[in-house]
């Protein structure tokens, strides 16, 4: 039996998100149905570095996965990026330690959220980055943004539904970026996310940039540990999980953005 590691990128438009789920189309699923076809039609089973919900997108997932023979890894990838959908890609496979995991080996994501603050949504951008038509004030959500960064505890910002007990989590990176008059993107780097983590901040940071919220708002949720005083869950199509730092070697995997 030997383990590999894989690095992804898809189009999470047609998707129900990464893991399976009966009678629905995923990103698990359908990998597992090709690499099932090339282990003798003995199932696999594939573990990722995390999990993306419906809609979401990613540039650089990781996942593993053990097949009962020895595979040429360039094959194996070449095999996998063909016979996969064309919304999935497989950009990189290699062998590693029968013992290491995409989820449970320590690393850090890297998160971008795209969005567009414009009167009429573009028909190009609206599969990949969500849209806000009304004014926003960029230098109130910096400022929000700098009480997002640094060791919290993030239940305030965690959507129901999550099983993970422990939420304090560390963000090491909370930017505002602007791409142009119309276009801007979030980038979040941390050591974990919880469910919706990301999209529940993003969704709190444009009511303070509408002025709808204060910038101490922020505080409040983080303190209070209270979903309710949060503002609502953002858009799925503006989120790409960009970039996953394995910490054992300090290097990155990733596609470059554009």
């Amino acid at each position: 039996m030997t383990r590999y590691k894989a690095l992804i990128a898809y189009d999470g438009t047609a998707f129900a998100g990464f893991q399976t789920q009966h009678h629905t189309r995923t990103i698990q699923g359908e990998i597992e149905k090709v690499l099932t076809r090339l282990n003798a039609h003995e199932p696999v089973i594939v573990q990722g570095s995390g999990r993306t919900d419906a809609g979401v997108h990613a540039l650089a997932q990781v996942i593993h996965f053990d097949l009962s023979e020895d595979f040429d890894c360039e094959r194996l990838r070449f095999a996998l990026d063909t016979q996969t959908p064309a919304d999935i890609a497989v950009t990189h496979v290699t062998s590693v330690s029968a013992d290491w995991h995409a989820r449970f080996a320590p690393h850090e994501k890297v998160y971008e959220y795209y969005l567009e603050h414009s009167k009429v949504r573009s028909p190009f951008h609206r599969l990949y980055r969500a849209h806000f038509r009304y004014a926003l004030d960029l230098e109130k959500i910096r400022l929000a943004l700098q009480l997002l960064s640094g060791t919290h505890d993030f239940t305030g910002f965690t959507a129901s539904g999550s099983s993970v007990e422990d939420k304090i989590r560390t963000i090491s990176q909370a930017e505002l970026i602007v791409i142009d008059d119309e276009n801007v993107k979030f980038v979040f780097r941390g050591n974990g996310f919880l469910y919706k983590q990301v999209r529940n901040m993003v969704g709190t940071l444009i009511k303070i940039g509408n002025d709808r919220m204060p910038v101490s708002q922020i505080t409040k949720i983080l303190e209070s540990k209270n979903r309710k005083f949060a503002g609502p869950t953002a858009a799925p199509e503006g989120l790409i999980l960009k970039e996953v730092i394995y910490l054992e070697n300090q290097s990155s995997v990733k596609i470059q953005n554009e």
